[in-house]
């Protein structure tokens, strides 16, 4: 029992190199081995390796050096455990990522003015989707998920480019990302207070370049003093810090020193009214691997060796105050981690000694369809031709048009091996479907799936039920992780004063469809809602976004409907009486007010005339009114009758 190994690597067990990673000569990578690699990463790190070598069609090779298949070499690979990888990442990312804000894609109220938060999300979001764009997004986001797929980990980091006044997004292979916990951290899905990314750069003899290790470590620390780029006696470049004119040491502007405790604070852009006394420091430094020793691990690497890097703008990256109270990190994992778990699990994990058996299938079915396109041919009683020079038959080559003369108890046999060729395609289609079945991405997920066994839509979406839980767990895993680095983006660019500040607003990416849509389906529903008055016009748009439509702006598209929902316009005109609201509602400029002409009054029409002579008529700023406006029975009305009662 004491053998018996359990972790989150334990499904590799069943390889011989995995069994004692840490025993002398049974590691499977001795390069793993080197002083600066700690002693408990050396299986995952392994794992990774492993991994790779599947995605890559080497599990063959790595099988023949590790010692677990000495025939590794000939092994058939036929690309099975790269398909998995790009088929479930397929699934995972949907047709499309979109950043999303809550309370930005509602479009402007008709009668009202868009309230500050709907204006501040709807301003977010175009930040954020700009931002995204000049990123790559959607590329770092599928470097990124394809590696945690793979390994079952993957890392995104952020930081401030001063040149180019933004933050740059970058993906890290999980391989050099080790986190650091406090001592007795119960639970180390905790956010680390900690990260370092280390690898080796190899010795480049042209140059003079000895062979190095480089770091990278953001740490978590209590705010200091101010410091600035220095130099050592040797000329190394370092940070030291700013000392005012009488030798003490100068805070940072905006930071502030509490007497009593002698804490320093600061205000972030991102939470005015919680004063922080933390600060993110980024320390990025090179060793020679000489002058390492076996003390030293990547936790532990000696500050007196280190050379220590310079940023573009100057800034000797030694403890560098960040200014921002945040690791700017973010590790996905491909699955749910387990209790008090930090990794995730491969695609491939479960299902790796399957595709061993697959591959072994597929060797064993080549040798075999080999014996059946050229049979082992077996001749009795044939004179065979002989070779005049040394007096022996010559070997004899099944080919095509040849012809043996057989004795008249000649005969010719053939070993016939087409059966064992069709029982082990036979097994291959069944390992096939162990293969959809065990990893969830189902035979109709993986296109296995004759189409003529499902009479209807409706037999397909019950055929990828286990494809939907799959994705859904898998997309429940990284939904708040693209939330926080989401976060990350805006309070580092507030950090960089490029953005206003503020509370930072919540903001997600939001998944396309994995599975096909009936897109027929969708509109009839959507037009039936909205007409009935179940579905909103905000609603009746996203459903027809997420169907696939090619909708890229919510709220543009409801403003461009608007524009000619005509009939809308009436009974919105019927309801409100309001011809400014109609307009508004139509996109339409505001119109000029209509002057109002007052109609003549009744009892000034028929007066006598003047005295001077000439015709009676009404006031000059008043036009003459019409005959019939006279009320019945008036006296003095205008007609062709002349006065007196009608």
């Amino acid at each position: 029992m004491r053998e018996l190994l359990i972790d989150a690597w334990s499904w590799l067990n069943y390889k011989q190199a995995m069994a004692h990673p840490s025993r002398p000569g049974h590691h499977p990578f001795p390069e793993l081995n080197t002083s600066w690699v700690p002693a408990e990463e050396l299986r995952r790190l392994a794992a990774y390796k492993f991994l790779a070598a599947y995605d890559s069609n080497q599990a063959g090779q790595l099988a023949s050096v590790t010692g677990d298949d000495h025939h590794g070499v000939e092994r058939r690979e036929l690309g099975d455990p790269s398909k998995l990888i790009d088929t479930t990442l397929s699934y995972l990312l949907g047709a499309e990522q979109t950043i999303v804000v809550p309370g930005a894609e509602h479009p402007d109220q008709a009668d009202e003015e868009p309230t500050p938060e709907a204006q501040a999300a709807a301003d977010l979001q175009d930040r954020l989707r700009s931002w995204a764009e000049k990123e790559l997004l959607p590329l770092r986001v599928q470097q990124a998920e394809r590696c945690a797929v793979r390994c079952g980990d993957g890392v995104y980091t952020l930081a401030w480019e001063p040149s180019k006044r933004r933050v740059l997004l970058r993906t890290y292979d999980p391989g050099f990302y080790f986190p650091e916990w406090d001592e007795g951290e119960q639970d180390s899905a905790e956010y680390p207070s900690r990260v370092h990314f280390a690898w080796e750069l190899p010795a480049d003899p042209v140059r003079g370049l000895k062979a190095r290790v480089r770091r990278i470590t953001y740490e978590l620390a209590p705010i200091g003093p101010a410091t600035a780029p220095g130099t050592t006696s040797d000329g190394r470049a370092i940070r030291e810090q700013v000392a005012g004119a009488d030798g003490d040491p100068v805070l940072t502007v905006g930071d502030t020193l509490d007497p009593l405790t002698g804490t320093v604070t600061r205000t972030y852009p991102w939470a005015p009214d919680k004063p922080s006394a933390t600060t993110c420091y980024l320390t990025d430094a090179e060793w020679l691997l000489e002058d390492l020793g076996a003390a030293h691990d990547v936790f532990s690497l000696p500050s007196s060796k280190a050379a220590y890097r310079v940023r573009s703008d100057g800034q000797v990256l030694d403890r560098l105050d960040l200014m921002v109270d945040f690791i700017p990190v973010v590790h996905v994992p491909n699955s749910i981690p387990d209790v008090g778990e930090h990794w995730g699990k491969s695609t491939l994990a479960s299902v790796l000694q399957l595709l061993d058996e697959l591959q072994a299938t597929d060797t064993d079915s080549a040798s075999a369809s080999s014996t059946t396109g050229t049979p082992i041919v077996a001749l009795a009683g044939a004179r065979l031709p002989i070779d005049r020079a040394t007096g022996q038959p010559m070997p004899v080559r099944v080919e095509a048009g040849t012809v043996w003369q057989l004795a008249d108890n000649g005969r010719m046999d053939t070993l016939d091996t087409s059966a064992q060729l069709a029982e082990l395609r036979s097994r291959i289609d069944h390992l096939l479907d162990r293969l959809a079945s065990n990893t969830r991405l189902t035979a109709a997920g993986l296109g296995s799936l004759d189409p003529a066994k499902l009479p209807n839509g409706y037999s397909l979406q019950i055929a990828l039920g286990p494809l939907d839980s799959l994705v859904g767990s898998m997309r429940l895993a990284r939904d708040h992780k693209y939330q926080l680095l989401l976060r990350m983006v805006q309070r580092l660019h507030q950090a960089g004063q490029e953005w206003p500040a503020g509370e930072s607003l919540p903001a997600r990416l939001a998944w396309g469809a994995h599975t096909p849509t009936d897109r027929t389906t969708v509109l009839n529903d959507v037009v039936q809602g909205y007409e009935a008055g179940v579905f909103s016009l905000e609603t009746a748009v996203r459903m027809l976004q997420e169907a696939g439509y090619p909708i890229d702006d919510i709220a543009g598209e409801i403003e461009q409907i608007q524009k000619r929902a005509f009939d809308q316009a009436a009974r919105l005109a019927d309801a409100t009486g309001d011809n400014g609201v109609v307009r508004e509602y139509l996109g339409l400029p505001k119109a000029d007010p209509v002057q109002q002409v007052p109609l003549v009054d009744p009892t000034q029409v028929g007066q006598a005339a003047p005295q001077d002579g000439s015709p009676a008529s009404p006031h000059p700023a008043q036009p003459q009114a019409p005959a019939q406006l006279a009320p019945p029975g008036a006296t003095g009305a205008v007609g062709a009758g002349g006065p007196g009662p009608r």
